[in-house]
């Protein structure tokens, strides 16, 4: 009896000891938390349309080249490019140490070496109609040869890989950047097909665990990744766990309490709880966390509809010049930043395309300051004081998040004599109205897909109408469309942005949008965390963070 006792509590002290050891070895761990309040759709990088899918994929995927947080091209799977035939041809060479992540599907080795092909196969993909990739715009200047049936993509052999264009486009490399243009495995995706969006396999610093939707998601580090950092393989952290709390109060109380390691920008729910008027971190939690910000390519606007063959333009104030101008002149975007923002961006007086860009000059481009009696001369000369209160009511269609900011523009334009309404919508259903031009008045944001002007320029672009490209607005000026149109083929940097300035001026004249503000990205770390950059696309780079334990 007394031999049974000693054994049943050397076996539980065993058990005990083995759970210990177990939870030991797990928080020994770094790992990295965070939150996708929006959710992820896909890991397939040809779904890579919204911030938290193109995070996600960042994490599991490469392409040939990539952006350093100053926007510099770099090497990523290319180490080095030639640039041929006016810009109109595109050579890369390839390294030859990088691995797709294993998957029995590989056979013997459970993995093997990226090699051209599976560019060729990852571009096409991105281009075919049954993919149905949102991406797919991103090769539309892509030379297509008619006597083969394809596009010119070519695999010189296993590490040269040649694309040719129509015509020179200068960004091209610049959207080569863009998460569309991942490298993916053929036989996995070919094996997938449409699952391939639950089961990426990529060549990234972390590879795919486990994902139970809008639940959790998990990636491990990826101990074949070909990238170092002083002759020491990267990534340092062993696993990224991403949380779906769609609350952000939520999940601010979850960062507070140390379950995740950081949050991303501000929300009315907790920005002064964490920041002062100024924009500084409130000092009860310098000791606890840090603060990083920098400029942000996101250009927060109101869209106004320009086509006045469309019928809900036909008895809108809107469709004058001088009303959209009055409203651009009618607010204080100064005091908007101040009192609802804590300081956070830059107020939206110059041009379209975001400080800090190259080819936006604030000291060039003279946008609109708040002065509400040029507003008010401007209504008068329009006659929107002569219109009945049903002529002279204006909609701002805008969501829950931007309430504060449309209810401020209201009050204001509402004190020079303007009748505003603003009308409640889910992102969704805002969306689907901005696509189908069933909107006069929206609020939108546009955060770049790659660092060019251009690509904020394209928005106002006539051959751009939604719902197939980004003009919301159905801009259409003909000097404007001959700009862009030169634009796209000037190689001379600086003959470039003359151009660019010269389009962006145009949009402040006839005024089609109203800019808000110019971003900044805003980060919230836990102490423990280190070398978590920040960059003006806001792209989460986790290969060389650290994690003190």
């Amino acid at each position: 009896m007394k031999t049974i006792k000693v054994t049943c509590i050397f076996i539980a002290l065993l058990i005990i000891f083995i759970s210990c050891s177990q939870e030991k070895r797990h928080t020994d761990k770094a790992i990295f938390k965070y939150n996708e309040s929006s959710g992820i759709t896909s890991l397939d990088p040809a779904f890579a349309k919204d911030q938290s899918n193109i995070w996600a994929c960042n994490h599991l995927f490469n392409r040939l080249i990539e952006l350093d947080d100053s926007l510099n091209i770099k090497p990523s799977i290319a180490y080095r490019w030639d640039i041929l035939d006016s810009g109109r041809v595109y050579k890369f060479y390839l390294r030859q140490d990088v691995f797709f992540h294993k998957h029995i599907l590989f056979g013997k080795d459970s993995t093997r070496k990226v090699i051209a092909k599976d560019f060729v196969f990852s571009f096409n993909r991105l281009l075919e109609e049954k993919t149905a990739s949102p991406g797919a715009w991103v090769f539309s200047m892509i030379k297509y040869d008619k006597i083969n049936k394809k596009y010119d993509f070519i695999a010189e052999n296993d590490t040269t890989l040649i694309i040719k264009l129509k015509e020179t486009f200068p960004p091209f490399l610049s959207l080569l950047s863009m998460h569309y243009c991942s490298v993916v495995p053929y036989e996995i995706v070919q094996y997938y097909q449409k699952d391939f969006r639950n089961n990426p396999i990529g060549t990234g610093p972390f590879e795919f665990k486990f994902w139970k939707e809008n639940e959790k998601l998990i990636l491990l580090k990826n101990e074949k990744y070909f990238e170092k950092i002083n002759n020491i393989r990267l990534p340092f952290i062993d696993a990224i766990n991403i949380t779906f709390i769609t609350d952000k109060h939520t999940a601010f109380l979850e960062f507070i309490k140390g379950n995740l390691d950081f949050i991303s920008g501000i929300d009315p729910s907790y920005k002064d709880e964490l920041l002062s008027k100024d924009g500084q971190l409130n000092k009860k939690y310098v000791n606890k966390i840090y603060l990083t910000s920098s400029p942000y390519l996101n250009t927060e606007y109101l869209g106004i509809l320009s086509d006045t063959n469309n019928p809900i333009l036909k008895n809108n104030p809107l469709k004058l010049k001088k009303i959209r101008q009055a409203i651009n002149y009618g607010f204080d975007r100064d005091k908007m930043i101040k009192y609802l923002r804590n300081g956070i961006g830059i107020a939206g007086i110059y041009g379209f395309v975001p400080i800090g860009l190259y080819g936006s000059n604030k000291a060039n481009i003279v946008g609109y300051k708040y002065d509400p009696n040029k507003a008010k001369e401007l209504l008068q000369e329009a006659g929107y004081y002569k219109l009945s209160t049903q002529e002279n009511l204006i909609t701002i269609a805008t969501t829950s998040s931007y309430i504060d900011l449309c209810k401020f523009i209201q009050s204001q334009l509402n004190e020079i004599g303007m009748n505003v309404k603003i009308e409640l919508t889910q992102p969704a259903t805002l969306r689907e109205l901005m696509s189908k031009t069933k909107v006069s008045f929206f609020r939108g944001s546009w955060i770049a897909d790659y660092p060019d002007p251009e690509n904020y320029l394209s928005l106002f672009y006539s051959k751009n109408f939604c719902p197939f490209g980004p003009n919301y607005t159905h801009f259409k000026n003909n000097n404007y469309d001959k700009l862009y149109d030169i634009s796209r083929k000037e190689i001379d940097f600086e003959k470039r942005i003359i151009l660019y300035k010269e389009m962006d001026e145009i949009i402040i004249e006839e005024a089609p949008v109203v800019v808000l503000y110019y971003d900044e990205v805003l980060r919230f770390v836990n102490k423990n965390i280190e070398n978590l950059g920040s960059n003006p696309l806001n792209l989460l780079n986790l290969k060389s963070v650290r994690k003190r334990m």
